[in-house]
């Protein structure tokens, strides 16, 4: 069966630097991320967005596993011609449950293979605190302090509201948490945001030999689309050309006054 993805293509004329698959988070639609799509895309890279994981049945390996076909499929898809490969590195992005969700996948190897992923960005990967807003205006103070994405969340009627109330499930959270995945990671948590655990991130990342967190000043739960998205989104394509060198940066600070 074919599915619907949300696609942003690098400009015409340009060789596209790699692909990038985005799994959004709880409540969240394709749309919540166009901003974010248009920006890497403008550097060439190819974004394409899936729906949001269903992680809320009975049998959790079943929407594992159906997550990794869907991830699957719509990596094959972005191939430039058939029978083709994505465009390399095959980077996936997840926030909040999507996050989750994606760590979960990595973490296990038969699914990471199936995958084929060469790394992946986790944005306010969740602790095991859900939210607790009972109106929509404490949603969005929780989720973010950008007019123009509160704007975006609270216009878009597919966005499902109280949804943030909703605890990711715990085993998602164990093995997202527990991973210690070879694959390089970045994961990027705003420190205004209330839905993660600090400390667990900081021994997530210490658990990988190749992996980096990055926290946002002022950023709260949304942090790709909060108001610091641009040097967010900057961050998330320094680590892109990184990987393409090997995890070796372009730029290396010397010296400093700020």
């Amino acid at each position: 069966m074919s599915r619907q993805y949300t696609d942003h293509l690098a400009p015409e004329g340009l060789l596209t630097r790699g692909t990038v698959i985005v799994v959004p988070g709880r409540g969240e639609t394709r749309a919540v991320y166009e901003r974010f799509g248009r920006r890497l895309a403008a550097d060439a890279y190819r974004v394409r967005v899936v729906d949001t994981p269903d992680l809320s049945g009975d049998d959790l390996d079943a929407s594992l596993d159906t997550l990794v076909e869907r991830l699957a499929e719509a990596a094959d898809g972005t191939a430039s011609e058939a029978g083709g490969t994505a465009a390399a590195p095959l980077v996936l992005v997840g926030s909040d449950s999507g996050a989750a969700a994606v760590a979960a996948l990595v973490a296990d190897p038969a699914r990471a293979r199936r995958l084929r992923a060469d790394a992946v960005v986790l944005a306010g990967l969740p602790g095991r605190a859900a939210a607790t807003a009972e109106a929509w205006d404490e949603e969005l103070d929780v989720r973010t302090s950008c007019p123009t994405h509160r704007g975006v969340l609270t216009d878009d009627a597919l966005v499902r509201r109280g949804e943030l109330n909703t605890p990711v499930p715990e085993r998602v959270l164990e093995l997202a948490h527990d991973s210690a995945a070879d694959l390089p990671q970045l994961l990027l948590v705003g420190d205004a945001d209330p839905l993660a655990d600090r400390d667990a991130l900081a021994l997530t990342a210490q658990k990988s030999a190749s992996a980096r967190l990055a926290v946002v000043h002022g950023a709260h739960h949304d942090v790709l689309n909060d108001k610091q998205h641009r040097s967010v989104a900057a961050e998330v394509v320094g680590f892109l050309e990184a990987l393409r060198e090997g995890l070796t940066p372009a730029v290396t600070v010397v010296s400093s006054a700020w």
